[in-house]
């Protein structure tokens, strides 16, 4: 009889995608998936490790399973494992073994010594050469995502430098995969059914500037390049971008989004702050006009984008005339979507030691204060859409309610912004495009129709 293991996915997309490794790698190698921990031999918590929080979430989950399920075998695995392998080996006792997030193609090895319960941390080197394909997986791998979703893992690392940021020191500096590796991945979900592409990085404005693979010239964005490949393919999809550095932003990719329809209109970018004083100890080059003349730009050659972005509050040395700055920028930019966070000191980051922090309460109180101000700027954007005939990808039907269902259209992404709800006179099937009449908003979501002809 196989061995079974229950994979618990925290963090963010790319976790997810490195979650989907990690089972098709089991799998092949004679280890069963199980939908529920307490059916699995073996239960790896694959963690996030990038603010305090995940890393504090991430630890809880595996002492929760220890203590539920005393006799199974739990692995800690992801980047909080890369990240503090030794320290965790030793104090965390719960963990019977640790698996870092360079190499997935040995997590039967870590998941051998986790049965043994060996106490030990797999941990490879990071591959900093490009020669290693990091998303080499099955063509049938499982797919965690949203039905008739998937993610699609193109660049792994950074190089940019951002002092606050923790990815460089657990995920390496910039591999980008080839465009043919992607490509064939692309097609390959497409002939599952996937109907969305969602493509992400750490920043897909550094695609291929790495010359990984030896399909590159370093230096260069090539993701106008993948995006014309991909845009050859046959079929009724769509493709979203996802987490673009608004520093160097690749005008290019407009042409390509405006030919192409199928290549969303939908920016992902983080733009952190507006205060050009914040920004370079943030080591990032950008202020607030700059950034207003990229959503000018976007917005001129696609007029129906949608623009999602984040903020950071609380950073060393932030004033009170700084977050002016930022809330001034806020109410100009009116992007669709915007998440805020407060700073996260993390160890071995040049932000850890700058002078200036700021309280905790006095960061807190600014994220609500945007928060606050946002809700009104994305009610407003989202009732541009009231009215119009839209394309939306069904997620689920809503349980006991007959002839409701959830799915997104076009402004919005999975997980990380609202839904529209569906209202229709036939049975529609999750993970299939539909189209339909939007007819009001409810807070953040949009309220739509379905109904046949006749």
């Amino acid at each position: 009889m196989n061995k079974r293991f229950y994979l618990d996915p925290h963090g963010c997309a790319k976790n997810q995608v490195d979650g989907e490794i990690l089972m098709s790698v089991l799998a092949q190698s004679g280890w069963e998936a199980c939908a529920e921990a307490e059916d699995a031999d073996l239960v790896i918590v694959n963690s996030c490790g990038f603010i305090e929080s995940a890393k504090r979430e991430s630890i809880e989950a595996v002492l929760s399973y220890k203590q539920l399920y005393p006799q199974k075998r739990v692995l800690l695995a992801g980047c909080l494992a890369q990240r503090y392998a030794d320290e965790l080996a030793a104090e965390l006792q719960e963990a019977d073994a640790l698996f870092g997030n360079t190499d997935l193609s040995r997590i039967a090895e870590a998941a051998e010594q986790a049965m043994s319960s060996s106490h030990k941390a797999l941990v490879p080197p990071l591959d900093n050469t490009g020669k290693t394909d990091f998303a080499r997986c099955s063509d049938d791998r499982p797919l965690l995502s949203l039905p008739g979703s998937a993610y699609v893992k193109i660049t792994e690392g950074c190089d940019n430098r951002c002092t606050y940021c923790a990815i460089p020191l657990i995920r390496g500096n910039l591999r980008s995969r080839s465009i043919d590796s992607v490509v064939a991945e692309c097609s390959g979900l497409l002939k599952r059914g996937v109907k969305e592409l969602c493509l992400i990085g750490q920043d897909l404005g550094s695609y291929g500037k790495d010359g990984a693979a030896g399909a590159f010239a370093a230096g260069q964005c090539r993701l106008a390049e993948l995006l014309s490949a991909i845009s050859a393919l046959p079929g009724d999809f769509w493709v979203r971008l996802l987490y673009i550095h608004p520093d160097h932003f690749p005008f290019e990719i407009l042409p390509i989004c405006k030919r192409d329809s199928r290549i969303l209109p939908y920016f992902d970018l983080p733009f952190q702050h507006a205060s050009e004083r914040i920004l370079r100890l943030m080591n990032r080059r950008g202020n607030a006009e700059a950034y207003l003349n990229l959503l000018t730009t976007i917005q001129k050659e696609l007029p129906d984008a949608t623009i999602r972005s984040t903020f950071l509050v609380g950073f060393p040395g932030e004033t009170d005339e700084d977050m002016q700055i930022l809330l001034d920028f806020q109410q100009r930019a009116q992007l669709d979507w915007l998440g805020v966070f407060t700073y996260s000191r993390e160890e071995d980051t040049p932000a850890y030691s700058m002078k200036g922090r700021v309280p905790k309460k006095v960061a807190e109180g600014r994220k609500r204060q945007i928060e606050a101000a946002q809700i009104p700027i994305t009610e407003s954007r989202m009732d541009r859409f009231v009215g119009r005939t839209l394309p939306v990808l069904i997620e689920e039907r809503v349980e006991n309610e007959d002839g409701l269902y959830l799915g997104r259209t076009l402004c919005q992404a999975p997980e990380v912004d609202g839904s529209t709800v569906l209202s229709a006179d036939q049975n529609l099937t999750p993970g299939t495009f539909v189209s339909a009449r939007v007819f009001s908003r409810a807070g953040f979501d949009l309220d739509a129709a379905f109904r046949t002809m006749g």
